[in-house]
């Protein structure tokens, strides 16, 4: 398949925004679990890295501003989108 690691990449960002986000929720009620508090940590710093690589092969996840930098050409039009795969 021709986006199949491409596919994969996007997959651990979605696993790990998962993580981050139930993480968050349960903080929301639960402030002082420190455990958690680590693992929301470990979680958003592993899920930056993965966008960070995901961008640095494929270009930007998000316009408008979110994506950082763009090299030329301008990356927003190259295809695929991240929701096109």
């Amino acid at each position: 398949m021709k986006y199949e690691k491409q596919i994969m990449m996007l997959r651990k960002i979605q696993e790990m925004e998962f993580v981050a986000i139930e993480l968050n929720l349960y903080l929301d009620t639960h402030p002082c679990d420190r455990d958690a508090i680590n693992d929301f940590n470990c979680a958003v710093e592993v899920l930056q890295k993965y966008k960070e690589k995901y961008e640095a092969e494929y270009g930007p996840l998000l316009n408008f501003g979110f994506g950082g930098a763009s090299r030329e050409p301008w990356q927003w039009v190259q295809g695929p989108w991240p929701w096109e795969l």
